[in-house]
């Protein structure tokens, strides 16, 4: 799991037919430091089973933990999907990922 914002809307016409009816995000891990020997997460298309908004955060699975998120038996054409909406967030270490209040600048 990841810690993201969402970025993005993806729209497919022609798709698997697992996919119809779900809504596709594009999301960005909110950690954008290239540390030495950590993977950054590039941005990934999600499956949204929760109605995230653009610019939210939200938690990211992967795997067969996204699929079941979105239900039945978890066979499905995916392979990441939002399975949290961030209320808040504590991070000292990270005051950058804080999520703004409404109308407050994000640093």
């Amino acid at each position: 799991m990841f810690l993201g914002r969402v970025i993005g809307e993806v729209w497919a016409t022609r798709k698997d037919p697992t996919l119809a009816g779900k809504r596709l995000l594009v999301v960005e891990g909110i950690d954008r430091d290239v540390r030495p020997g950590a993977n950054p997460v590039k941005p990934v298309v999600c499956a949204d089973p929760l109605g995230a908004k653009l610019g939210e955060e939200v938690v990211v699975a992967f795997g067969k933990a996204a699929r079941v998120a979105c239900g039945g038996d978890g066979d499905f054409a995916f392979e990441a999907a939002i399975v949290g909406i961030v209320d808040d967030l504590y991070a000292p270490a990270h005051p950058e990922w804080r999520t703004p209040a409404d109308g407050e600048e994000r640093p």
